[in-house]
């Protein structure tokens, strides 16, 4: 429980001594990148214009054997979710009652992917999605919990940068229901940490660090036994530390609460002279951002899962009402108004589910790089989920406003539509909001480009850099910009997906052009680009469709080939909702295209700034205002 602290205030640490550039913030952030592509993108090829397709298809497949040793665990804990867990009650009191967690930590939901050697069930990321995501159908402050934990909590960065020693430590703890968190966002520490003000120092004897600072919205901090803390260690330099909860001089002076996910606890951790073991640092000192950005790469792939499941549970929902609710003499479901967004939502709801899929498993497989798959994964699915559950709160209605308390009292079914509504709408914001999910992968997007001709627009390269960098992109590009002009994406190409053939045809043609836009942006923008962050948007988005376009026909494909009977069987329905997808992608696709350069971004901005510069206060005229 939070503990009561003295200070009045929270959530504002120490600023840093002087305020950081904007070059040194974004110097801080390149310094942690992922430099190198060791393994094949998919979706970075479409940016480079380049479809390769057998990088996801034919759809990866589940293995026989992980599929066995998953159903129990799955089975149970459905069970358990639907016998213990009233979410209306976690909705009242704003809690996880205690014998909720005991009972997950005994079914070995807090060691999903940790290995069996160390007392975790050791299943896949695929398995992992589906049971966070059979949760979050049930109760979603629950499989925030879970994930929280296991996704960007200690298991998943200790798998992969703990020490032997680390592991045996503090991995058999977590598995058995030790909760863990992740802290580094403060409260002028977002996206940018280069302001990180939170400090860990070497002891004089070297044994230890001395951490002080204070992290804000820490999810399952109030409630977390081991914690990995990013603190600064030097200039430019933030390391990854195990804390634990019972150390001296760590503190919960605060929860705090938000508009959904009311069961989840989240709030301000202080950290006061705590004494951290040098052994306690995560992989080394300097490599704690890294260390965060490669976790996320695997940590933020629940959340499409969890879209996508939401997506479901609206079609369901919306489906009964459609059928049950008449009006003008007929079901809902057959006014064109509504059919056309419960069309959209199956399309959407099969679409959601390829992407999500795809993504894990391709981590599963470990022969591609999925940075870039599993940003624009959480990017496109949260962003479609919050519109289709928009759509399904407008087809119930006031029953899609009204609580599901007040539909109950009143005696109707208490369908939460409002409450998903709420719950859903952090997604968009959590690791990694929509806009930076944008920019990283618009950053990664011209990571080649970069690599060739980046010294020509660096104002800091020297003389001799650029003119070298300049003959060097001359002769790249006397080769590459015509190559992305010559290709055949027409017919008889990609036969094998039937009535899909056009639409793959369509995004092996317009990846081709999505390269050559994204080339124009830089030489129309130069430098500049970076700032134009509208255009670098529109550039993503198309990567995503496509993405998406890809995921769909691919997974249709699949089943219609299976070799089991059951989803031989949903084939030709698959083929249906992948084509609906597949023309309504292609109409957004274009959108993006027309505006690209045909845009009012600039007249925009300037409006913006003038509200910044306080000249359209009048606009603000006849409230009730805070004095």
């Amino acid at each position: 429980m939070a503990t009561t602290a003295s200070e009045p205030t929270y959530g504002h640490t120490k600023q840093p001594d002087r305020d950081v550039t904007e070059l040194e913030a974004r110097e801080v952030v390149e310094a942690a990148r992922e430099k190198e592509w060791t393994a094949p993108s998919f979706v970075r090829g479409l940016f480079n214009g380049k479809l390769y397709l057998n990088l996801i298809h034919p759809f990866p497949a589940v293995s026989p054997e992980e599929l066995e040793r998953a159903k129990p665990f799955l089975e149970k804990i459905e069970a358990f979710m639907r016998a213990n867990v009233d979410a209306d009650e976690i909705e009242r009191n704003s809690k996880i009652p205690d014998h909720i967690i005991k009972g997950l930590a005994e079914l070995g939901a807090f060691g999903i992917k940790i290995p069996t050697e160390y007392g975790g069930l050791g299943l896949s990321q695929v398995s992992y999605n589906r049971a966070i995501a059979l949760v979050s159908s049930w109760e979603s402050s629950i499989g925030v919990l879970l994930s929280a934990h296991q996704s960007i909590g200690c298991p998943q960065p200790l798998k992969l940068f703990g020490t032997p020693e680390q592991k045996k430590k503090y991995l058999p703890r977590l598995a058995r229901g030790e909760i863990s968190a992740f802290a580094l966002t403060e409260m002028d520490v977002g996206s940018d940490p280069a302001r990180m003000a939170t400090t860990a120092e070497l002891t004089e004897d070297g044994s230890a660090y001395i951490l002080n600072g204070e992290k804000l919205w820490c999810t399952n901090g109030t409630v977390a036994d081991i914690v990995v803390v990013m603190a600064k260690t030097g200039e430019r330099r933030i390391t990854a530390f195990i804390v634990e909860r019972s150390w001296p001089g760590v503190e919960v002076p605060y929860r705090s609460h938000f508009m959904g996910l009311k069961g989840i606890e989240n709030g301000v951790m202080r950290f006061t002279n705590v004494r951290v073991p040098k052994e306690n640092v995560l992989w080394g000192e300097g490599k704690g951002l890294k260390l965060a950005l490669i976790t996320l790469n695997t940590g933020r792939l629940t959340l499409p899962a969890t879209s996508a499941v939401a997506v479901k549970k609206c079609l369901e929902i919306c489906r009964e009402f459609a059928q049950e609710r008449v009006q003008w003499g007929k079901p809902i479901g057959k006014h064109d108004a509504v059919a056309q967004k419960l069309g959209r939502m199956a399309a959407y709801a099969f679409a959601l589910d390829a992407v999500s899929d795809l993504a894990a498993l391709l981590s599963d497989r470990g022969e591609t790089d999925i940075r870039l798959e599993a940003a624009m994964a959480k990017m496109w699915n949260t962003e479609r989920g919050w519109e289709i559950i928009d759509d399904a709160l407008q087809i119930r209605g006031g029953r899609g406003y009204e609580t599901a308390a007040s539909l109950k009292g009143r005696g109707e079914k208490p369908v939460a539509i409002e409450r998903m509504m709420r719950d859903f709408r952090i997604n968009l914001i959590f690791e990694g909001s929509s806009e930076i999910m944008r920019l990283f992968i618009a950053r990664e997007a011209m990571d080649s480009h970069l690599k060739v001709a980046g010294a020509i627009a660096d104002p800091r390269a020297a003389t001799g850099a650029k003119v070298a960098a300049l003959f060097k992109a001359g002769f790249h590009y006397a080769l590459w910009y015509p190559a992305r002009w010559i290709g055949w994406g027409h017919w008889p190409r990609f036969g094998e997906f039937g009535k899909l053939a056009k639409h793959m045809r369509y995004v092996d043609r317009t990846a081709r052009r999505l390269s050559r836009a994204l080339f124009h942006s830089m030489v129309r923008f130069g430098l500049g680009l970076e700032k134009r962050q509208a255009v670098l948007g529109r550039l993503v988005e198309i990567g995503a469709e496509l993405f998406a376009m890809s995921a769909s026909c691919s997974r249709a494909q699949m089943l219609q080939t299976s070799k089991s009977a059951e989803d031989r069987a949903r084939g030709s329905q698959a083929k249906d909702l992948a084509d609906i997808f597949c023309r309504l992608a292609r109409r957004r696709i274009q959108d993006r295209f027309r505006s690209l350069f045909r845009n009012d971004d600039v007249p925009v901005y300037r409006i913006a700034q003038r509200v910044l510069s306080n000249e359209l206060v009048w606009l603000e005229e006849g409230l009730i205002t805070d004095e």
